[in-house]
């Protein structure tokens, strides 16, 4: 009973792994013989065991054989050492139950009885304990031969030549098992064998053949072949690290902690809402082919880093993987798989909207199956044949899925991009054509005259494809005027959150990605909002995010690695004890009803809100919310992946983190925390970034206190009284060392996720080979950004959107555009630090010497030669002396080129300047900066002073 309750469970989990797995191959992570491998049997066949998928299960037959071979102990010891490898136990059973399956279902009559009598003798040895004197093991390599060739027969397609094949295969197995292997007493039954023998004699045994073709039985067949024929471990399928990451961690996220799912008809529905304005949406197949000035191209740059997927694809589309990439471009299908593969693999549109609409995969499956009654499964899966691929098509299912869930994407300026022409237009078409459950919101603007006069009318628009491809129109919302008054991010939200539905909204960036395995737990999720997480109602769900662009550059990685450990040590800890948790941008599912009750999920402002997502936060929590965090669930996650995009990105985080210490939210929720829980909010908000300030401006103290000590003579003198009077604390103090990197820090709560979720060996090995990587150099370089732009808001306000660009970086950024970008934030002040260890080497009084030197300066060394090269140590071909040349004359163009009306920052260093000064608007502003410039004239005093 027992056995049969386990195979119950199997034919239920089976359609959801073999659609896990399918959308694995599809994804073109997996190839087809890692496919073959991972596909788990339906389970709902003949056979009284529980089929498992290949990959558990090979090599296992050989190695049950040599150890069958090689024992000498009785028959309970010989069972009890396979049965020690559970997975070796089910192949053995596996092949003894399926070779008489497959037998008894091919040979008829005598060939039929044959078989029986064999198994039966067998059965019967088994249960006297005899099965070692009655069957010589050292023989049985050449029943698994014969059995081979039998399979590798009956698996191909019937014919004439075949069938007679099979009858010789056969044949010579009944010759070995009779004449070599089995010595069971078959004096028993003798009219049974009189005939059998009788039948052999005149020919006719296994004349009489019927050649498997139906698929169940053939796919036993095929199974069975690669049971006898796979000799080498399968431990590492599959190969690609993505796939394999992604089936650990659903594996392991069925043991955590989570609600019971309701059936698909009960649970509460929701919505996807993705907010897009004008990023990549398909690549080009010219955007793919255009090459740098190093003749790289994006498709050749993607070949590189992904070759076993490219491999996977060449195959998926039935071409040579030797073949030319011209010889992709010969149809307009591959073209557009070829653009899909490389989009996939990028921060695009696409990528998100296949993601996204794996939840209504994911529905359908779910409701397919649930309506299959349990002790009835069986036949269900006879009349509706295969279910785990004909759910698609089942009108139920479908019409289900779509009660549940809908996908809205708002594109701004959709309407505008149509009209004229772009071919961002004619991609997201493409998408509503490809996904007939994606919905378009956009703003459109409609001239016109009234009254002699012109006028513009704003409408808020959702369309979808209509069967013809051409866009339908659902609803047409009249606004009173542009509604483009605040961040356009946060507009394009608000303006299209009326067209979302159900109970629960999860907002989803447009560089995101979802996986068909997350999706079949969302039901789960969502069931969070009716349990008890204290005193209050859930009413944000947070949920774990995978960076997938780990694997593009050294840098992503830092940047994949450090965002890993803040959404999953970090949040958590947040969540829950701390109650600080908010909502840190995607994939955070909302409460639907409760926000749009209560001022809606985004905060427009100008300025204010720059950094819009976490306000929502703010917001929920000031309104009596409750925000928690789930780990065992996940969803994709882009970052960038050049210096200067992550440059941009931290900016504009530390400056919307400066307008936050601005802003009423935080003084409202600073008000109404209790001190403990306040204190976590500070330290988990613009306390990280004013700790940061805090710790660049120690070195400067530093630094500037040393440097007064050394002009001066006060430390030459102080020196001298304490070496009279023995004050050897004095002494002490007066050589502080400044030994640690601070930068490195910033890394311990990596270094401790790694720990954490990969051991200690391995987050060794992996902190080593980061700093072989220069991963200090990086993190100490993100310290002077962060300081910059916080410090600049705080000072002078104005934080503003930076649009970072989300492509690969495969091109030598030039000295000019690292000039403009770094100048300011980082060239200056790494070049100050360097002149006041060069000014205390000089004129510094120090007892130590070269020692006490070295110690006491090295990490601001290494912090000022970090923030002057790390630039160019990260820049592709950064070094190359050619590239030097070009650089140097482009920068010393643009130094000499004169501003004027309309001359961008690009082009000219005096419009930069101007742009560099624009945040100084203010009187207040003016004289804060002058009298920060007063320590240069300062120190130049004492300098000359001193000579």
């Amino acid at each position: 009973q027992q056995a049969e309750l386990n195979k119950l469970d199997a034919s239920r989990f089976a359609p959801f792994w073999n659609e896990i797995v399918k959308n694995l191959r599809e994804e073109d992570y997996i190839s087809n013989t890692e496919l073959d491998l991972l596909l788990m049997p339906k389970n709902i066949g003949g056979l009284p065991i529980v089929q498992w998928p290949l990959f558990l299960l090979a090599s296992k037959v050989f190695l049950a054989k040599d150890i069958a071979v090689d024992c000498n102990d009785s028959q309970d010891e010989l069972w009890l050492r396979i049965s020690k490898d559970e997975y070796m136990q089910y192949a053995v059973e596996e092949c003894f139950h399926s070779i008489k399956y497959i037998l008894s279902s091919i040979l008829d009559k005598e060939g039929h009885l044959w078989v029986q009598r064999i198994f039966d003798g067998i059965q019967e040895s088994i249960s006297k304990n005899n099965i070692q004197s009655d069957i010589h093991f050292s023989k049985l390599p050449n029943v698994i031969a014969k059995l081979v060739a039998v399979a590798g027969i009956l698996k191909e397609t019937e014919s004439a030549d075949m069938k007679k094949g099979a009858v010789n295969a056969i044949q010579d197995l009944y010759e070995v098992v009779h004449h070599e292997v089995l010595f069971v007493d078959l004096s028993g039954n003798i009219d049974d064998w009189s005939q059998i023998n009788r039948a052999r004699a005149e020919g006719r045994l296994f004349s009489n053949l019927k050649w498997p073709n139906e698929p169940g039985l053939k796919d036993m067949i095929k199974r069975l072949h690669s049971l006898l024929t796979i000799k080498e471990s399968a431990a590492n399928v599959p190969k690609n690290l993505e796939a394999s990451r992604r089936l650990q961690f659903f594996t392991n996220s069925l043991f955590m902690q989570m609600p019971l799912a309701r059936p698909v008809s009960e649970m509460l529905s929701f919505s996807v809402f993705t907010p897009y304005y004008s990023e990549t949406v398909l690549y080009s197949i010219a955007e793919l082919q255009k090459k740098n000035e190093d003749g790289i191209s994006t498709l050749f740059y993607l070949q590189k880093i992904y070759p076993d997927e490219w491999k996977n694809f060449l195959t998926r589309i039935n071409r040579d993987e030797n073949a030319a990439d011209t010889e992709l471009f010969s149809s307009a299908n591959d073209i557009l798989e070829l653009r899909l593969w490389a989009s996939y693999r990028g921060q695009t549109l696409a990528r998100t909207v296949r993601g996204m609409m794996y939840y209504r995969k994911a529905l359908m499956l779910q409701s397919y199956l649930e309506r299959m009654h349990s002790e009835d499964l069986e036949s269900a899966f006879d009349m509706a044949g295969l279910a785990d691929t004909h759910f698609e098509y089942s009108p139920e299912a479908r019409a289900q899925a779509d009660l549940k869930f809908t996908y809205v994407v708002t594109c701004q300026i959709y309407g505008v991009q149509k009209g004229e022409g772009k071919p961002e237009a004619a991609d997201i078409a493409l998408l509503m054509q490809r996904n007939e459950a994606l919905r378009i919101a956009y703003i459109d603007v409609v001239e016109s005259v009234k009254n002699g006069k012109p006028s513009t009318e704003y409408y808020s628009k959702l369309v979808k494809a209509d069967i013809h491809g051409k866009d339908k129109e659902i609803y047409s919302v009249k606004l009173p005027g542009n509604p483009k008054l605040g961040e356009g991010k946060p507009e394009n939200q608000n303006h299209a959150v009326i067209f979302t539905r159900g109970n629960a909204v999860q907002t989803i960036d447009m560089n995101q990605d979802n996986y068909f395995e997350e999706a079949l737990k969302m039901r789960n999720l969502l069931e969070e909002f009716s349990q008890n997480h204290g005193k209050f109602r859930p009413s944000i769900l947070g949920v774990r995010e995978h960076v997938f662009t780990g694997s593009v550059s050294s840098l992503a990685s830092f940047m994949s690695n450090q965002e890993t450990s803040f959404v999953t040590l970090g949040q958590r800890v947040l969540s829950n004890p701390l109650k600080v948790r908010m909502h840190y941008g995607h994939p955070d599912v909302f409460d639907r009803i409760f926000h749009i009750t209560r001022g809606g999920i985004s905060k427009a402002s100008r300025i204010i809100n720059i950094s819009e997502d976490i306000f929502a936060g703010f917001n929920s929590t000031l309104r009596q919310g409750n925000i928690t965090h789930h780990e065992y669930i996940q969803v994709g996650k882009g970052r960038d992946v050049g210096l200067n995009q992550i440059a941009l990105f931290e900016g504009k985080v530390a400056g919307g983190n400066g307008e936050q210490v601005l802003s009423r939210d935080i003084y409202r929720l600073g008000q109404l925390f209790d001190f403990f829980r306040m204190l976590s909010f500070y330290v988990t908000t613009v306390g990280f970034y004013f700790c940061t300030m805090l710790t660049v401006l120690t070195v400067y103290i530093f630094l500037y206190g040393k440097t007064y000590l050394a002009l001066s003579g006060v430390g030459e003198s102080i020196q001298n009284r304490a070496d009279i009077q023995g004050n050897k604390a004095l002494s002490v103090a007066l050589n502080t060392q400044f030994l640690f990197q601070i930068g490195v820090f910033t890394a311990i709560p990596m270094i401790l996720g790694f720990i954490l979720e990969e051991g200690v060996l391995t987050a060794f090995v992996s902190f080593i080979t980061m700093q072989f990587q220069l991963c200090s150099v990086f993190f100490t370089f993100s310290l002077g950004t962060r300081t910059h732009y916080f410090g600049r808001t705080i000072l002078h306000g104005g934080a503003k959107y930076r649009a970072t660009g989300r492509g690969f970086v495969v091109r030598h950024i030039k000295f000019a555009e690292n000039y403009r970008l770094y100048s300011r934030s980082h060239f200056v002040k790494g070049l100050e630090v360097a002149l006041l260890l060069v000014i205390f080497l000089a004129y510094g009084f120090n007892n130590s010497g070269a020692i006490g030197y070295i110690l006491l300066s090295i990490s601001s060394w290494f912090m000022a030669l970090s923030w002057l090269f790390a630039p160019y140590v990260f820049n592709p071909s950064g070094f190359e002396w050619q590239k030097v040349v070009e650089d140097f004359r482009d920068w010393t163009n643009w130094l000499f080129y004169r501003g004027g009306i309309g001359v961008k920052g690009e082009e000219s260093w005096e419009a930069w300047w101007d742009e560099e000064l624009a945040h100084i608007h203010t009187f207040r502003g003016r004289i804060l900066e002058t009298i920060l410039s007063l320590r240069f004239f300062i120190f130049q005093y004492g300098v000359v002073y001193h000579m």
